[in-house]
Order: structure tokens, then C-alpha cells, then sequence
């Protein structure tokens, strides 16, 4: 199993600290470094950033907003991080929420599975540098009856194939997501629930497709914070904010897929709980309402013996790559977390 670093987004207030990270993390041999987006910072520029003061980790969109962005951008946007990169570029692709891609981008979010798979053909049409014609339900290239002619992406990526993954919570986007891209980035795993809740419908995808899992890249995101056992509960208390945000307040009553990806592990009065105090303005009272087990199962929290032991359920489970957000109030403290993070990969032997 290989490790992966977060950096989330840009202005949540450890920016000048990120770029240390990420270079510890790529002298510690972490495999890649996401960064995120959503109405704030963008991901390409600071994966640019990072990637010309790096040597070897890979860098990748987790993730590029499918509504922020026209397919042939994104292609070329890959294309360019990846020549610049020099072959390091990993492809994240997602269709946000719908406050999101309505509120902010003036998207309508409909049909999300063939918004999508659409728009991941037309991404790897242009970057196989064809002239790129496409006729589908959202997109027609190039425009009918106009000026417009099939042009060919000039920029040359250093690979040939770019990895491309797509952030999946529901059911039939995981099993599209199986079907249609190289990896898949989930976000609040439990290794417990991650056969039920994710890896059972990438597999469907995968075999609708010809495929097995070998090669398709597993990579959820944990949030990461190192103490002594007798501590968990304390280092699970940093999480609350981050978790009632997600399961509460992300995207409207009817349509947050993170509060109904609790429900699907079993939280169903919990998930509701929290919705109701977020939405009502009860910040706080959601994030006390948010079960300790319920972090405590999406979060790496302990020594480095309890987390070995946890990365090992994990890779148990079909986990492929293990990306940690490393939690701290200082630089050393985001240092250390890095640094425990390989130490307990080794101690579960799967370094």
C-alpha cells in the first residue's frame, strides 16, 4: 500500500507550512500529492507550484470541478502539468455538489453519471492528440452549423496515459467510476464499511468493463493525528468541525452525499441529528452530535502502533493508496504526522 498526502484547499489558513509538507512528504517517498478545490483557491496552480519544488512525488487534482472547466480545458491543463511535471500529474476529477455548481459556477447539476462519463471521453479523446469531434447529450464539439472545426491538443504530455481518477460517493457513480476510470478518491472510508459502502461497486464497474481490480487505484483520504492511545478521544475532538461540515452543512437537506454515506455505515439518527443543528445554525451542537466511533473509524488517530494497525485493515480491505491529511497547529506537528505516517506503514509491513 502506498501513502498520499492532502494539502486541501489553499486559504484554510497553513499555507505557508504546505509547501514544507509537501516537500517532506516527497523526501519521505510519499507516492503523490492531492490538493483540492472549491470556490476559494484553484488546484492547478498550487499542484504547479508544488510540483516545481518537488523531485519525485506525483502531484494530482483531488479534485479538478467538472462544472468549473470545458473537458478540452481540462485536458489541456493535464497535459501542462504533465509535461511541466515531468511525467508527475494524476487527473482528479469530480461534479462538486450542487450548491456549488449552481451558486458558483451557473451549472446546472443534472444527470451527474453522464455529465461525467461524457465528459471523461472527451478529456481522453483530446489527449491522445486526435482532432477532437464529439457528439453527446452535453456536449456537441465542434458546434454545428458554425465556424468551429475539429482541432487537435498541441501540447504533448510526457505519458502517454494519464491517471485519472474520480471522486465517487454514491453507488452507481462508484460503479461508474469502476467502469470508466483508473482510480477512485473516497472520502470519509471505515475500513469496516469500505467493502459495502464503495469497493463492491467499483468491482461491479470494473467487471462491466472486462476488468479486474489489479491496477485500479483505491485511494481514500483520512484525516491523520499522532498522541498516545489514552488520547483518541481528544485527537478525534480535532476532527469534529471537519466531520459536521461534511455530514451537515455540504450541499442542501435532500442532497448531501456525505450524510448519506453515514447513513449507509449505519448512522442513520446520528446523520440526521447532525443535519438538523448544522442547517439550523448549531455549529457547535452538530459537531458535538458527531459519534466518537464515527471519527474514530474514518481517521487515523493514536501511536504509531494503534494507526500500523489500522493501515493494515485498510490495505486488508483493497485500500491501494492511503492519503492522509495530516493534522497539527504547527509546521513540526504537520512534520511528525508525515513522519509517523511512513513509521507505521513499516510497522504494518507494508511499506
Amino acid at each position: 500500500m502506498r501513502l498520499g498526502i492532502n494539502l486541501g484547499y489553499w486559504g484554510a489558513g497553513m499555507d505557508g507550512d504546505n509547501l514544507a509538507v509537501a516537500q517532506e512528504a516527497d523526501r519521505l517517498g510519499y507516492d503523490v500529492c492531492w490538493a483540492a478545490e472549491a470556490y476559494g483557491s484553484d488546484a492547478a496552480t498550487v499542484l504547479s507550484w508544488v510540483a516545481a519544488q518537488t523531485e519525485s512525488i506525483d502531484v494530482g487534482s483531488a479534485i479538478f470541478q467538472i462544472p468549473a472547466r470545458a473537458p478540452a480545458m481540462t485536458a489541456m491543463t493535464a497535459a501542462t502539468l504533465d509535461s511541466l511535471s515531468g511525467g508527475r500529474f494524476r487527473l482528479g476529477l469530480g461534479v462538486s455538489g450542487p450548491q456549488v455548481s449552481e451558486g458558483w459556477y451557473g451549472v446546472k447539476f443534472d444527470k451527474p453519471l453522464s455529465r461525467t462519463r461524457e465528459y471523461v471521453e472527451i478529456v481522453r479523446k483530446a489527449m491522445t492528440r486526435e482532432r477532437l469531434s464529439y457528439e453527446g447529450q452535453h456536449w456537441t464539439l465542434p458546434l454545428p452549423d458554425g465556424p468551429g472545426k475539429p482541432l487537435k491538443l498541441t501540447v504533448h504530455p510526457q505519458r502517454e496515459h494519464i491517471p485519472l481518477y474520480i471522486a465517487a460517493i454514491g453507488p452507481k457513480n462508484l460503479e461508474q467510476t469502476g467502469e470508466i476510470a483508473d482510480g477512485a478518491l473516497l472520502i470519509f472510508p471505515s475500513a469496516e464499511h469500505i467493502e459495502d459502502t464503495a469497493i463492491r461497486h467499483l468491482r461491479a464497474g470494473r467487471e462491466k468493463a472486462g476488468h479486474t481490480m489489479d491496477g485500479f487505484d483505491v485511494c481514500p483520504t483520512l484525516p491523520l493525528a499522532v498522541g498516545e492511545d489514552k488520547d483518541v478521544s481528544a485527537l478525534a475532538d480535532m476532527f469534529r468541525p471537519y466531520t459536521a461540515l461534511y455530514v451537515g452543512g455540504m450541499g442542501s437537506r435532500k442532497q448531501n452525499f456525505y450524510n448519506q454515506l453515514a447513513q449507509r455505515m449505519g448512522y442513520e439518527k446520528e446523520a440526521a441529528e447532525v443535519q438538523d443543528k448544522y442547517l439550523s445554525g448549531d455549529k457547535t451542537g452538530a459537531a458535538a452530535a458527531i459519534p466518537h466511533r464515527l471519527i474514530d473509524q474514518t481517521a487515523l488517530l493514536g501511536s504509531v502502533e494503534r494507526i500500523a494497525d489500522r493501515m493494515q485493515a485498510y490495505a486488508a480491505a483493497g485500500v491501494t493508496t492511503l492519503t492522509l491529511s495530516p493534522a497539527g497547529f504547527t509546521l513540526d506537528e504537520r512534520i511528525t504526522a508525515l513522519r509517523a505516517g511512513t513509521d507505521a506503514l513499516e510497522r504494518a509491513g507494508l511499506a
